[in-house]
């Protein structure tokens, strides 16, 4: 009898163990999934990839981010037909009551041992700072509601997200991508994440990303609004078409770098510097730069650094730092280290308090490294070992970066005064 009642007593226990492990997958899930969407113990596990059912979406701006946006998703299917329906106000699902539609390419990623296709559909000719309502359609199958906001324009105010590394350890990913939804629920004010590069450990195997666009989606926040990415290559990425067929070719190809402007006052320029940092790259810097030289603010996203925290400095030191400094950018983003860095103005290999400032270096989910903060450059900056994701405040009259750790703290802040340009 005693042996019962301890048997009795066991499963009682694992019972209560296993609501417990239900309710907080509830609690970490985005609400409003089915069950196909939680593993047993009710962690999130994504849309399932079945038939043509749109999953793995994601949200993709490039050069104007006020009128134009790239909807992309993964089907387990070949699609006969794929489209985005979209509207200035919410349909609730009904897709005959969308106003727009916009027609999806479709294709098979470059992967032998995945039969997956991608879905790209092009919206162009939007409203800035407008909401759009959408969902995904590929033959039939219509994902669920969805919206996000285009950028604005004219001498704009807003917010915006920054980094890189989120290969990996999938654990910390899936923490990253749910501090940037918490972030963008708590701040709507955030527009879109500009993402370093590195967001595979192999960006030529489309099991790496099958596992990253699954937890790409708990970025979306519990109301359906997407987080848009302003993607940048890794050196985990340097090579291959699944990055392009992933992020629909940002950039030219075999390229991808590119400038993005955010109202008239903001500028973005994203670089690759897994392919020549000079010839090509440093003439479309110089022109990018020189265009725009009396935008206030001025900033560059690339993966391996000029200044790094753990590495030895990469060719953006030779090619690309004095252009930075000829035109006065104000924040240069790398990533790459896996380490939080923000080094002291710098100018001519040396401190000077009208320099360009380095920030990064690589935290969205990757396991991090200990900085050698005895650099000189970390003399009034800061080093530190943890998982991070930049916010940007951009107003007429400062630039703020914060470094957001995990755990939500702000672990280091940082004011940029504009230029006299």
């Amino acid at each position: 009898m005693k042996r019962l009642n301890n048997h009795r007593a066991a499963l009682v226990i694992a019972a209560l163990i296993v609501s417990l492990a239900v309710l907080l997958g509830a609690l970490t899930a985005p609400p409003g999934l089915g069950a196909a969407d939680r593993n047993p113990d009710g962690s999130y596990t994504g849309t399932k990839l079945d038939g043509t059912t749109p999953a793995q979406w994601r949200l993709i701006w490039e050069e104007d981010p006020a009128h134009a946006a790239s909807v992309s998703w993964t089907t387990a299917v070949k699609p006969e037909k794929s489209s985005v329906l979209y509207d200035t106000q919410p349909r609730n699902g009904e897709l005959a009551k969308y106003a727009h539609t916009a027609t999806a390419s479709s294709g098979r990623y470059s992967d032998k041992d995945f039969k997956l296709w991608y879905n790209h559909a092009e919206l162009s000719g939007l409203k800035p700072a407008t909401t759009y309502w959408f969902v995904m359609v590929s033959d039939g199958a219509a994902s669920r509601e969805f919206h996000f906001i285009t950028a604005p324009e004219g001498d704009a105010e807003f917010k915006l997200l920054y980094g890189g590394d989120s290969r990996s350890d999938r654990d910390a990913r899936r923490t990253m991508n749910r501090r940037m939804r918490t972030l963008l629920e708590e701040d709507p004010e955030i527009i879109a994440l500009a993402h370093g590069g590195d967001y595979v450990a192999d960006g030529e195997k489309m099991e790496d990303w099958v596992e990253w666009l699954t937890d790409h989606e708990l970025t979306v926040t519990a109301d359906g609004r997407m987080l848009p990415v302003i993607p940048a290559r890794g050196n985990h990425e340097a090579e291959g078409p699944l990055y392009d067929e992933i992020f629909n070719t940002p950039g030219k190809k075999d390229g991808n770098f590119y400038r993005t402007l955010i109202g008239e006052q903001f500028l973005l320029v994203t670089l690759n510097s897994n392919i020549s940092a000079g010839g090509n790259q440093a003439d479309f810097l110089e022109t990018v730069l020189h265009e725009n030289e009396k935008t206030r603010w001025q900033l560059a996203n690339y993966h391996r650094p000029a200044y790094p925290a753990v590495k030895s400095p990469g060719s953006a030191l030779e090619h690309w730092v004095p252009l930075f400094e000829k035109y006065n950018l104000d924040i240069a983003f790398e990533s790459d280290g896996h380490a939080l860095k923000r080094t002291c103005a710098i100018r001519g290999g040396k401190q000077a308090d009208d320099g360009v400032v380095y920030i990064g270096e690589g935290g969205l989910g990757v396991k991090q490294r200990t900085p050698k903060d005895d650099r000189w450059y970390f003399k009034g900056g800061v080093a530190a070992s943890t998982l991070h994701v930049q916010k940007l405040t951009v107003k007429k009259d400062s630039l703020l970066v914060e470094s957001i750790t995990d755990k939500g703290k702000v672990y280091d802040a940082h004011t940029v005064k504009p230029r006299k340009r």
